[in-house]
């Protein structure tokens, strides 16, 4: 497998002047992930394309430009105040784009599952210096690939403190309609204060918020820094529509009559819950949390555009004991995770807010993790994060030349990082990206598949 060669790299700003002044965040904003999150687009252009004179770089550019005027936080930077809260910088100092080139070619690569592709995927998305000073660093990166075979990779690595999965879509899609020379479908709303325009006074919690007390540590362990040191590694697995709906049946044969089926989600997240106690070894007593994200926007009273751009999702904690978890059956732990998630009403929200407002300081509720920092809330073993991306718009993203081959997320470096998306083909499959340590990978794999096993006919 051949290295990835950086040609040159760009700074693109908005294309007309554009708000210049500070915007103060959200809440949600300023928890939680700080870092930049990455996904990654394959294309092979066609003939056609190339022979009418298409310069994949110069359409990047330019309806990057565009873009940034409708979404001009992305061109802006961080800058910390008190408290460890930070504001938003509207300055136009730009995003950066690289230009890089790679003599593999996109075949290489198989399925995009397996290695040599995740050994190698660091290579293709930007990278983030986090030793610069925040207010140096650019919200957003992306770094074209140039493959041997005609190929190309998009990568995007979007702050988190800007935008959430949804708000990062929403701008990815609207960038390629203008590369395609068509008008932005949907504007962005940038409105951060009506996340908490009813909260201008500060008013104690009205609910015990769980989600931001510190995750249980492993049983005879004082300290979770052993655990962050130890050498992780990404998988991804597959689960055929037939495999999720044996999953469902299983979850629901334990359900309550009345009430609605679990999810897909709160069936799969079960599932890897259930799976990652048992290949880490827990003892039966061993406190565990699953960390899961719900979107508020349509939770809220009145709800908030769809359009929203900012950090709109909810981060609940699930929590149980691993031996309870296993040895009950999969739709009690179903029944945890949708525990959690019904209690993101617009009460809730707006106590959580509350919470936050009442904090002097906002950094033990920071995952700086990527920042060199050992602070904030740790979510491996025993404790993950199950991300769902089933609902999200991540495919049919076309800026020209075709619309892409595959999608997926960036590297996955933490223990115990984990997110559901749909399959690319249509065909009612997702897949589960992981990271774990690499002393329980291999045993995860096998519950993960032994339990959706079919029945021996011997």
């Amino acid at each position: 497998m051949m290295a990835v060669s950086l040609k040159d790299s760009y700074t693109v700003i908005p294309a007309e002047p554009t708000f210049n002044g500070r915007l103060s965040p959200s809440e949600w904003d300023q928890i939680g992930t700080l870092t930049h999150v990455p996904t990654i687009y394959f294309y092979r252009p066609s003939q056609d394309w190339a022979m009418r004179g298409g310069d994949i770089l110069a359409t990047l550019r330019h309806s990057l430009s565009r873009a940034l005027v409708h979404f001009y936080p992305l061109a802006g930077r961080l800058c910390w105040i008190e408290g460890s809260r930070f504001e938003i910088e509207c300055n136009a100092m730009g995003v950066q784009l690289i230009e890089a080139e790679s003599k593999s070619t996109l075949e290489d690569f198989g399925d995009f599952t397996s290695s040599p592709y995740l050994e190698y995927l660091e290579h293709l998305v930007p990278s983030v210096d986090y030793s610069s000073p925040i207010h140096e660093l650019p919200l957003m990166l992306v770094q074209l690939t140039n493959f041997s075979c005609g190929g190309i990779s998009i990568s995007t690595s979007i702050s988190h403190a800007v935008a959430d999965g949804q708000s990062a879509l929403h701008f990815i899609h609207e960038w390629a309609r203008l590369a395609q020379g068509e008008p932005v479908g949907t504007a962005p709303f940038l409105d951060r204060n009506v996340m908490s325009v009813r909260d201008s006074l500060i008013a104690p919690p009205r609910f015990d918020h769980a989600e931001f007390r510190h995750p249980p540590s492993l049983m005879g362990v004082s300290s979770a820094l052993e655990e962050r040191k130890k050498e992780t590694v990404m998988s991804f697995l597959k689960l055929t529509k037939t495999q999720i709906e044996r999953l469902k049946r299983m979850a629901n044969e334990s359900r309550p009559t009345e009430g609605r089926p679990y999810s897909r989600y709160e069936t799969i997240a079960s599932h890897i819950w259930r799976c990652a106690c048992k290949a880490r070894g827990h003892q039966s007593e061993q406190p565990t949390a699953i960390g899961i994200c719900v979107d508020s926007r349509s939770r809220m009273r009145p709800p908030l555009p769809q359009a929203y751009f900012g950090n709109a999702i909810f981060d609940v904690i699930a929590a149980g004991r691993s031996g309870e978890l296993v040895s009950n059956p999969l739709g009690y732990v179903s029944s945890r995770i949708r525990e959690a998630i019904q209690k993101v009403t617009d009460e809730y929200v707006h106590s959580a807010i509350d919470f936050l407002k009442n904090q002097p300081d906002l950094s033990r509720f920071q995952d700086r993790h990527a920042l060199g920092s050992d602070a904030g809330p740790f979510f491996g073993n025993p404790n993950l994060e199950v991300v769902s991306w089933l609902t999200l718009p991540v495919y049919e993203v076309d800026f020209g030349w075709g619309k892409e081959i595959y999608m997926g997320p960036g590297p996955l470096d933490f223990d115990g990082d984990s997110l559901i998306l749909p399959g690319h083909d249509g065909d009612g499959s997702v897949f589960v990206a992981l990271s774990l340590q690499v002393a329980h990978m291999d045993a995860f794999k096998n519950y993960f598949y032994e339990a959706i096993a079919e029945p021996s006919l011997s």
